[in-house]
């Protein structure tokens, strides 16, 4: 079976990586810069920006691929999907009309309003900046500012964390005033994935992304600097109703979208918080997390293969997909001055990795030798028994790297996942 891999990031290296355990798959790899990981795995890689929708088209269609998994929103908000299937060939990845659930955020709580499904926080939508304006200055509390396009998930600014209420307003006016405005929520965040086939959702296990530069979870917003994932696929500060309650509400928008004549197909992704009151929406995105998809693809013990082509006819069941009872610490590590003044081309020494999974992202090699570029740079994944064990793992990994780069030492250990659950209990 020949598979196209479009993207060429950590979550496409975990991605080529899944694929190429599956036996009998030929992986071929479209990606604007090369990724040394995915061009190791791949048998045919061209270096093409993926929102190039002629070339991926071509490209596919002279290699004769059987599938096209597409890894970044960037391509499917091209529409990507829609050309290949044109073309014949299936793609785990929605059409665009689908996708908008990640790629407009006013479509996403226009649907969910409409379909009345739950976990929808209050929320207004603004297309000029006057009435934005307006509503923020006359607004009793803070605000979640977020762009109604794609942004690369730096894009929204919360009252009281990233702005004041005049900070909001200039925040506002330099996006045109095309904004969702919601209600600030207060609790922890959560990632549910999940395989969906059109008809049905496979959830797999719960992640814990960490989107702040530095520890503490202090600094700004970044694309995610690292993820945990526990042995029992839950998380200790969400219970099994608030599980329960997520996967519905994931259920819900799969239903409403085919409901709204605009099937579902591909990896949909819910970013939750768990609040007083249990899970609501932050958002909607329409592939695999980046970083998380390194957590839950490194435990996926279930032919990878065999998920798309069952996921392509529609028929997709939970025992096709089975992952390990393990623990799992994703540590990402960026050049210094990342995300706001990155110091690139620095020489990145890789050592031992010991037991940890090692996932190539924004990196160059030449020559032999590796260098950093403008994001996020590689990653390490742990893997054991107890989250404490995987941590060690992915530490040990990460700080044997030498280089102008750094990483969160605080991913995964004891003492951040104590005060999360410590602050779910104050809340509740």
């Amino acid at each position: 079976m020949k598979v196209l891999v479009v993207g060429g990031g950590g979550r496409e290296h975990a991605i080529a990586r899944a694929l190429s355990r599956s036996s009998g798959t030929i992986l071929f790899s479209l990606m604007a810069r090369k990724n040394p990981g995915i061009a190791a795995l791949a048998t045919d890689i061209l270096l093409e920006r993926e929102t190039n929708v002629p070339s991926v088209v071509k490209y596919a269609t002279t290699r004769g691929v059987d599938y096209v998994v597409i890894g970044p929103e960037a391509p499917l908000d091209a529409g990507v999907v829609d050309h290949l299937e044109k073309e014949g060939i299936p793609c785990i990845g929605p059409v665009y009309a689908a996708a908008r659930l990640e790629t407009d955020k006013a479509f996403c709580r226009e649907m969910m309003s409409r379909y009345g499904i739950s976990g929808c926080p209050l929320y207004r939508v603004f297309q000029n900046s006057q009435d934005a304006e307006e509503f923020i200055r006359s607004y009793d509390g803070d605000l979640a500012i977020k762009p109604i396009g794609l942004t690369g998930g730096k894009g929204v600014r919360i009252m009281g964390e990233h702005l004041d209420r005049d900070g909001a307003v200039g925040y506002v006016r330099s996006l045109g005033g095309k904004v969702v405005l919601e209600e600030r929520l207060i609790g922890e965040e959560f990632t549910l994935q999940a395989f969906v086939d059109g008809k049905h959702i496979i959830p797999m296990p719960l992640v814990q992304d960490h989107k702040r530069a530095y520890e503490g979870d202090l600094g700004p917003n970044t694309g995610g600097m690292g993820s945990y994932s526990m042995a029992d696929h839950s998380l200790p500060f969400v219970t099994r109703d608030d599980r329960e309650k997520a996967e519905a509400i994931m259920r819900d928008a799969v239903l409403a979208m085919k409901q709204a004549g605009f099937p579902y197909r591909g990896i949909l992704y819910g970013q939750f918080m768990n609040t007083s009151a249990g899970p609501v929406v932050i958002e909607f995105n329409a592939r695999f997390g980046d970083p998380e998809a390194m957590n839950v693809l490194s435990l996926l013990e279930s032919d990878f293969a065999t998920i798309v082509e069952k996921m392509v006819t529609g028929n997709l069941s939970p025992s096709d997909v089975r992952f390990a009872a393990k623990a799992t610490v994703c540590k990402y590590l960026v050049p210094e001055g990342y995300p706001d003044t990155p110091q690139a081309g620095q020489e990145v020494r890789v050592r031992d990795s010991g037991k940890a999974i090692l996932y190539y992202a924004n990196i160059e090699e030449r020559e032999g030798k590796l260098y950093s570029l403008t994001s996020r740079t590689l990653a390490f994944v742990g893997i054991g028994d107890t989250l404490g064990e995987a941590e060690q793992v992915a530490e040990e990994a990460a700080s044997s790297v030498q280089g102008n780069v750094r990483h969160r030492r605080d991913i995964g250990t004891r003492e951040m996942l104590e005060k999360k659950v410590a602050r779910m209990k104050e809340l509740r």
